[in-house]
């Protein structure tokens, strides 16, 4: 269970990491663009093969994985759109001003995206196994262009340093308490429960790519994107590859 919880940080913890980068450096939107698109492409390969793929061998017949990814897609779209209409509708946006009354949307909004993902990090240790490495990555990296973002935002609305750093760890640890709840809550659930709540997350985290994270992309890194965007899914795909074939 500890283990689930340290995995899921150190899956998080580049939202610190993203903070602190905010902080002290100014990068341009182009770059921020180019990483949120790489960024992007390793989730979409972590969803294809980490979570629809697996799901999919572990429920044949069943219909539950066709069930969890639309009812993720659902959910996710309903709660966000609830929670943008509270003011964090821009989260991600790399030009934005977060005001300091705006501090429980963006946790609100910034959890909601991470909570799927690291929920599946800790599943990926039941029964014995090993962290799922390419989800881990990609939950990694794309907290990152999330994180330098946001922090842009709050230290233009005047955040204090110390105020923004404690924001980007306390929903680290709460989405380290997410991956907990995935290993502790499901160790004893069905091979068709589990592959619901694979392709639930899925759908989730590809409602939250295509509404947030592939418009900003493009939006600031032009074109060149779409490049990022496939190396960061050759890379998953990769990671994937030496997985499942070690030698």
């Amino acid at each position: 269970m500890i283990n689930a919880f340290l995995w899921g940080f150190l899956a998080t913890i580049s939202l610190a990491v993203g903070g602190l980068i905010g902080i002290f450096f100014k990068i341009g939107k182009r770059p921020l663009g180019l990483i949120m698109s790489f960024g992007a492409g390793v989730l979409i390969s972590a969803v294809a093969y980490e979570l629809v793929f697996k799901a999919i061998k572990g429920s044949v017949g069943s219909g539950a994985s066709l069930i969890g990814l639309l009812s993720g897609a659902v959910v996710f779209f309903v709660v966000d759109l609830l929670i943008s209409k509270m003011g964090a509708q821009g989260r991600k946006d790399f030009t934005g001003v977060h005001k300091a009354n705006f501090a429980l949307p963006i946790v609100l909004g910034t959890i909601l995206d991470g909570i799927p993902e690291t929920l599946v990090v800790g599943m990926s240790l039941l029964g014995g196994g090993e962290v799922g490495l390419g989800m881990l990555v990609a939950v990694f990296i794309s907290n990152l262009p999330e994180a330098i973002a946001g922090t842009s935002g709050m230290v233009a609305g005047a955040w204090s340093r110390k105020k923004i750093m404690l924001l980007w760890l306390l929903i680290a640890v709460i989405c380290a308490l997410s991956s907990m709840a995935g290993y502790s809550l499901l160790g004893n659930a069905s091979p068709t429960t589990v592959s619901f709540i694979q392709t639930f997350a899925g759908g989730a985290i590809l409602v939250m790519l295509a509404n947030t994270m592939i418009p900003e992309a493009f939006e600031h890194g032009g074109k060149l994107a779409g490049i990022f965007n496939v190396l960061g899914f050759a890379v998953a795909v990769s990671i994937a590859v030496l997985e499942a074939f070690p030698h």
